[in-house]
């Protein structure tokens, strides 16, 4: 068993989307692209792969949807949910939203409609629930 996640992830039987979002989003194969993170601490990286994406937003192959909240346990941060999609896939968006405040725990249902919203395959989202570590669900 693979001691990192990221070893893991280089294991898969698929290559997962993470970091080839935009690439995947421009050949038509991934609908939707989901990021979060605290308002102020993001790192630049992100920050920079993120106006890639405003590019393609710019001219009309992608439409973004930022939704800025207060952080219910921290107030003095506030939670980043930055969503992509294709034109034609704006749906996606209410449904990503809906699924991650739905209230409960997050249960292998959940993880399946989470992955068929980003666009895997049935596969693929069949091996992530079978195989994921402990780790991948951090």
């Amino acid at each position: 068993m693979p001691n990192t996640q990221s070893e893991w992830l280089r294991q898969l039987p698929y290559l997962v989307h993470t970091n080839r979002e935009l690439g995947l989003m421009l050949r038509g194969t991934k609908p939707l692209a989901y990021f979060g993170d605290f308002v102020g601490r993001e790192p630049e990286i992100c920050i920079r792969y993120w106006r890639m994406f405003d590019r393609h937003v710019a001219v009309g192959r992608l439409i973004k949807h930022e939704l800025i909240e207060a952080c219910p346990d921290v107030p003095r941060l506030a939670h980043r949910r930055l969503l992509y999609v294709l034109p034609g896939h704006e749906w996606r968006i209410d449904a990503m939203l809906m699924l991650l405040d739905e209230p409960g725990a997050w249960s292998d249902a959940r993880e399946r409609r989470f992955g068929e919203l980003l666009g895997y395959e049935n596969w693929q989202i069949d091996y992530w629930i079978a195989h994921r570590p402990s780790f991948a669900n951090a």
